[in-house]
């Protein structure tokens, strides 16, 4: 009797039609394995991150039907989504709100009049799923009023998105640079403190109490999303390292961040945008803020606030900025001493006479 082209009347026939026998059924098994990962691919993914978060009542684990708005929920309580359900949200990513380094942001909206920001992250921006479960892995582990929250995130099909908390008034830079943006008048002297105080905050939190610490790595006004002209939030999150990289401190990773505030200060007091022409902020005010005079200050100031500036403010304010543009990272103060002085002359009494 023959089977397989071999003859069954030997015992060393039977042995290799065995042996040939197993490797077919190995193979089938490891295809059909094969398959089972790769369409689980992305759920698996998702996983990876969602297990980091705090565990929810039953009914989070529930997903809206395919035609439903997204039910919203505290952004304390955070979930993966469904990519039809971010889909819905954003009528198929139709309004625009915004666009990052790596990524677009578009308006959701989540049913009961509330809506999100969905940030998508585009590989052929440059996003990678790295950069994205990095990013959703940081957002997991932080929480304080003055950062952009965390509401889900989805990774499905080769689509990466957050679904953030939405901030309505836009960005800082759009505030201070745009037409649409100055239509409503400039940014008092006032707005301008406590906008600037609010990101000291955050800085410090991120800084100071996150554990592990959290390098921002992309302070820039249109990162600073307006809750109103008198209170802000720090956004994107796409470029931050964690403090604890073992190569170098937290404390010194942290002060060598500090040049972004510093440009950050400049771009409040002058009203001019971070980069001029082939100069940057820092470069072009350099003579005028390095100046002990009243005189020399003013020469920088936003011409619109001159009467609305307080000159001790301005003084203080002006100091910080050129202690965190410091050549040596490691002569210039932290947040937490910056958020001090900031919060600190925002005390000072009445303006001083001004010069003419």
């Amino acid at each position: 009797m023959w089977f397989l082209g071999f003859s069954t009347s030997s015992k060393r026939s039977y042995l290799i039609i065995g042996a040939i026998t197993l490797v077919i059924i190995l193979t089938i098994i490891l295809r059909k394995w094969a398959v089972y990962l790769e369409s689980h691919q992305d759920d698996k993914s998702s996983n990876k991150v969602a297990h980091q978060t705090e565990p929810d009542d039953q009914n989070s684990k529930d997903t809206p039907p395919a035609n439903s708005k997204i039910n919203h929920r505290s952004t304390s309580s955070i979930r993966t989504y469904s990519l039809e359900e971010l889909k819905i949200a954003t009528c198929d990513f139709r309004i625009r709100i915004g666009v990052g380094a790596t990524s677009y942001v578009y308006l959701a909206e989540l049913g009961d009049g509330r809506f999100g920001a969905v940030k998508r992250v585009m590989e052929e921006r440059g996003g990678s799923q790295k950069m994205f479960l990095d990013e959703v892995s940081v957002l997991l582990r932080i929480s304080h009023p003055n950062l952009v929250g965390l509401m889900g995130f989805c990774l499905e099909k080769g689509e990466q998105l957050l679904l953030l908390e939405y901030v309505p008034n836009k960005s800082l830079f759009d505030r201070m640079h745009t037409s649409q943006g100055q239509s409503t008048g400039s940014l008092s002297w006032s707005s301008r403190l406590k906008d600037r105080l609010d990101i000291a905050y955050a800085l410090d939190y991120l800084h100071s109490v996150a554990d592990p610490p959290v390098i921002h790595r992309d302070i820039k006004s249109s990162n600073i999303l307006l809750i109103n002209d008198d209170h802000a939030k720090l956004a994107d999150f796409g470029l931050c390292k964690l403090g604890n990289d073992g190569k170098e401190s937290a404390h010194s990773n942290s002060r060598k961040g500090l040049t972004c505030f510093g440009v950050l200060l400049l771009e409040l007091i002058t009203g001019l945008r971070s980069l001029q022409g082939s100069f940057t902020l820092a470069e072009w005010t350099e003579e005028y803020r390095m100046s002990d005079s009243v005189e020399g200050l003013f020469g920088i100031l936003d011409p619109k606030l001159k009467s609305d500036v307080n000159v001790e403010q301005l003084r203080v304010l002006v100091d910080v900025a050129n202690l965190a543009l410091l050549g040596n990272s490691e002569a210039r103060p932290d947040m937490t001493h910056i958020a001090y002085r900031i919060s600190s002359c925002m005390e000072i009494g009445p303006q001083t006479e001004l010069p003419v």
